[in-house]
């Protein structure tokens, strides 16, 4: 590749990164350039090796001196220590960052400390660093900074600092994007303010920002949690419906959960539901010879299937031509509605 010419940087950072993931970063530490000594310490990081890419940065910056460190250096490194929550040596780094005349924290640098203070549960300290930024003028705060922290106070319940938060991000930050309106969702539903958290989603119909399947997600997962299974179940249900937020599969896997949880108590009705969910599922995958077998398994087994279903299964087989196949499940429920019900 030498010989002919075509060695780039790309090719120097692919083999850096195999072989730091090797554990052979000795090997890769003889960098020519400061964006080839960023790219082996993120690899080093992204590794979960944190200590190994700190070791290179003292040897490369401090004792060689071979590289004056920016501010994507810096951010790599606390990156590194703040995903392995190791904050003593986030706050050193973030430390000699602060005393290099050369270097200014800016706003990614800002909200990979912040996310690092909310992963370790340390809300105070990430409040003091906003209001740090806040006030300085030097850098404004990113939607993912208000969002960290809206997400981190709502886990804890402290829903009107979450939403104090919410406030400032609405005046310094324009337009919101859905994250930061899904954190609020999920805040409210920590407190068990679900009609706060339907009101949120209104809103966020009302200025054209969502809501979308996460938005969906948080409130299913919060109903679930307090045992509101029902109302999880007709949220679930209207998600097809809405454009953008179509279930996906981690929304299937906490409504299959969620049924079988309540099977010993339940079972005749959660059986219905089970079918149902399992059978729309199908319709929206286009798996239609299957979710016909399906439902004529629930009809076998004595159960009356909702309205809404069998008209969710015949739109899906006339939209994809399989017009006998519709008439065909239109008279066996025909059928049925004239002989008395024995499920």
């Amino acid at each position: 590749m030498k010989r002919k010419g075509i060695l780039t940087k790309e090719t120097f950072g692919l083999i850096m990164r195999r072989y730091a993931r090797a554990r052979r970063s000795g090997d890769a530490v003889d960098a020519q350039e400061l964006c080839d000594l960023n790219c082996l310490l993120g690899t080093l990081c992204k590794s979960k090796n944190a200590r190994k890419a700190q070791e290179v940065f003292d040897e490369m910056v401090k004792r060689r001196k071979r590289f004056v460190p920016d501010v994507k250096t810096y951010a790599v490194l606390l990156e590194g220590w703040g995903e392995e929550k190791n904050l003593v040596m986030l706050k050193e780094v973030y430390k000699e960052m602060r005393d290099d005349s050369t270097v200014e924290p800016d706003v990614v640098v800002y909200g990979i400390i912040i996310g690092a203070y909310c992963k370790c549960g340390k809300y105070n300290e990430a409040l003091e660093l906003l209001r740090e930024i806040e006030g300085n003028g030097k850098c404004k705060p990113s939607a993912h900074v208000y969002c960290s922290l809206i997400n981190g106070l709502g886990t804890e319940m402290r829903l009107r600092e979450a939403l104090e938060i919410f406030e400032r991000a609405k005046v310094a930050v324009s337009p919101l994007c859905i994250p930061t309106y899904n954190a609020v969702v999920g805040s409210y539903c920590w407190s068990m303010r679900f009609n706060d958290a339907y009101q949120m989603v209104e809103e966020m119909r009302r200025k054209g920002v969502g809501p979308n399947s996460r938005t969906y997600d948080t409130i299913i997962h919060h109903l679930i949690r307090v045992n509101r299974t029902e109302e999880a179940y007709f949220l679930f249900q209207r998600m097809a419906g809405d454009f953008g937020c179509e279930p996906n599969l981690n929304t299937y896997a906490m409504i299959v959960r969620m049924l079988c949880q309540e099977v010993e108590r339940e079972s005749f009705r959660v059986c219905i539901y089970m079918f149902a969910s399992l059978v729309n599922s199908l319709c929206h995958e286009c798996m239609l010879d299957d979710a016909c077998r399906y439902f004529q398994e629930m009809l076998d087994l004595g159960i009356r299937p909702p309205g809404r279903l069998y008209d969710n299964l015949k739109e899906a087989l006339l939209d994809n031509g399989k017009v006998v196949e519709a008439i065909s499940i239109g008279e066996i429920l025909d059928s049925i509605r004239k002989c008395p019900w024995t499920g």
